[in-house]
This record gives C-alpha cells, sequence and structure tokens, in this order.
C-alpha cells in the first residue's frame, strides 16, 4: 500500500495507513468526486480552470454518495447529461490553503462514458473557460499544464 499526496512544493508518498493518518490530522478535510468522461470515439473530456487544465470533479454535498456526486459535478460543470458511470479508479490527494487553514481534498474519480451528442458548455461560476474533447495525442501535450493529481490520473488510466 501506498499513498501520494500532491503538495503544492511537490509529492509526498506514505507507505504505511498508521503514518498517513498522523499526517491527515493536520488538515481540515473535503471530499470531491470526478469523473474521467469518455465519448464515443475514446476521446477524453479535458476543462481549463484556473489557468490549468483539469477534468470535473467537485465538493460532495450532504446526504449524497460519492457516486452520485461524481454524476452530478460532471454535469455542473460540462452541461453533458448523457453520462453513465463505471468503476471507480482511484482517490488523489491533494493539499492547499483556504483561508488560512490547511485543507486535504481526496478526490474520487470514477471512469464515465458519454453517449449523446451535447455540446460541452463551461460552468463559468466555477472559472471553467473552456472544456472540450481531446485524443491521446492532445491530452498528452495538456498534461504539461495540468494539476499533478490530473497528470496522475490521465497517465494512468488514459494514456497507457
Amino acid at each position: 500500500m501506498y499513498i501520494t499526496i500532491h503538495e503544492p512544493k511537490g509529492k509526498k508518498i506514505f507507505r504505511s495507513e498508521q503514518s498517513f493518518k498522523e499526517y491527515l490530522l493536520q488538515f481540515d478535510k473535503i471530499e470531491a468526486a470526478g469523473g474521467m468522461v469518455l465519448n464515443q470515439k475514446g476521446e477524453l473530456l479535458m476543462m481549463f480552470r484556473r489557468g490549468m487544465w483539469d477534468m470535473p470533479k467537485g465538493k460532495l454535498d450532504e446526504g449524497e454518495t460519492i457516486r452520485e456526486c461524481a454524476l452530478r459535478e460532471v454535469t455542473e460543470e460540462t452541461g453533458l447529461t448523457k453520462l453513465t458511470i463505471g468503476k471507480k479508479l482511484q482517490t488523489t490527494y491533494h493539499t492547499y490553503s483556504l483561508k488560512g487553514k490547511k485543507v486535504i481534498k481526496p478526490s474520487h474519480w470514477y471512469l464515465m462514458k458519454y453517449a449523446g451528442n451535447e455540446t460541452p458548455v463551461p460552468q463559468t461560476e466555477e472559472d471553467i473557460t473552456e472544456v472540450r474533447w481531446v485524443d491521446k495525442k492532445e491530452a498528452e501535450k495538456l498534461l504539461d499544464n495540468a494539476y499533478a493529481s490530473i497528470r496522475e490520473i490521465v497517465k494512468k488510466y488514459y494514456l497507457d
């Protein structure tokens, strides 16, 4: 077992559950979920948010399951509705500061399929300025300007 945490200064790897649990004590935790969405052509849905390439994800609302959160967030952030949620891929972790507090965000990622013909629409209230389908070649290029956790997921589940 090992867990990788993406921190602003680089990554931290934990090889024991106990050391990971001790590390978590210094943070407020915000659970999130999202999707690696593939269309019928095998293209990946990517979005541009706050100067970086990303995939749709967001915070868990009270009373909803992680899977429900993942579907809701993908729909809200992209406007796509004809989604099918598949297997859970993995959970990524990243840390940041929010109003002077240290936060860790576990993001639960699911594989999703899209079978419609809607045009993705960016949720501008969430600072998303572009949403588009990309093939493997373009995805690889976009990863140069993507969050570390997104690079991890895309390389492991889409490019490999």
